[in-house]
């Protein structure tokens, strides 16, 4: 049996999470069943401070109870060097805080685990680090330039139009063909953010469902797959998508053949992928989900495998 682990968790706070789909409470459900030791705190509550960098927190134990599934200790300040495992769990979006929350882990790292990578989860937004792998994605372009989107869309013309830092299939546009919206949309977007877009030819196997493949340490460990409501063109689950249960296609095992070893290079033991069709789309570092869902599907509890790598690595 591992030695008995002191584990941080930066995470948004416990008391909103839903205890029967967030993978954070399942990994502490996971971690406190072994005799590791939790604390909870949230990013705002992170600070380097005399070379330190410590977090104000509270330790905590869990138990899949609605409406009383966590208790707090009392508060304390914690010096996250003295930690184990620091698990890096906030939601996006992906702005300066969520980087500037990396810089300040990478102070601690390795020496305490922090899981992700710090310095890979900034380096590796969803839709960025994907494009390293381009054979294995539909046609893309990353721009602010109106002009290069319309030349896609002329190309193309039925088009994905999202924001490059958006999570949750929030912005997610289907323009179709003969669609005159899209020069109002890019105003739209120019008008709230200098970043650019995202733009992919449209992949209508997306009716068919997105897949996400939930890799541990650069193997894939299990998948469901995400069917879009009617009428609509994304198949996150908050938006009305449906889980169902599946499993890896020939094409889906080379991709993650291809992408595994460099998950693993870069310290990504916990990333979620999301395939629609033959193509892969996104590489989820963040803070990816999925656990839940899979055990109940196919019984098989990937916290236990994202825990043995953890372990196998302190």
């Amino acid at each position: 049996m591992a030695k008995a682990l002191k584990v941080a968790v930066q995470m948004d706070p416990i008391q909103g999470v839903n205890i029967d789909a967030d993978s954070t409470f399942a990994l502490m459900l996971e971690a406190q069943a072994r005799g590791h030791q939790l604390w909870h705190y949230h990013p705002k509550d992170l600070a380097l401070a005399g070379g330190k960098v410590v977090a104000h927190a509270q330790p905590v134990t869990v138990e899949r109870r609605h409406g009383a599934h966590w208790k707090f200790g009392p508060d304390e300040t914690l010096d996250l060097a003295t930690m184990d495992v620091v698990l890096l769990r906030q939601d996006p979006p992906f702005d300066m805080a969520y980087i500037t929350t990396t810089h300040l882990l990478e102070h601690i790292h390795p020496k305490t685990l922090v899981v992700n990578d710090p310095a890979s989860v900034r380096n590796a937004p969803e839709k960025l680090f994907v494009l390293h792998f381009p054979e294995l994605m539909p046609e893309t372009l990353v721009t602010a330039d109106a002009r290069e989107i319309r030349r896609f869309r002329d190309k193309h013309q039925d088009i994905i139009v999202k924001p490059l830092f958006g999570n949750g299939g929030a912005g997610v546009f289907h323009i179709k063909p003969g669609d005159s919206n899209l020069n109002s949309l890019i105003e739209m977007f120019t008008e709230r953010s200098r970043e650019p877009l995202m733009v992919q030819k449209y992949v209508p196997e997306v009716r068919l469902g997105d897949k996400r493949i939930i890799l541990v340490d650069g193997v894939p460990m299990g998948a469901i797959n995400r069917v879009p409501a009617a009428g609509e063109a994304r198949s996150n689950m908050h938006v009305g998508g449906r889980p169902e249960q599946t499993s890896l296609t020939e094409r889906e095992k080379h991709i993650c053949a291809t992408i595994g070893p460099a998950l693993r290079e870069r310290g990504l033991i916990f990333v979620g992928i999301d395939v629609i069709g033959d193509y892969l789309t996104e590489i989820n570092v963040t803070s990816p989900t999925g656990l839940q869902e899979i055990a109940r599907f196919d019984g098989v509890k990937l916290e236990e495998a994202i825990w043995d790598a953890i372990e196998s690595k302190r």
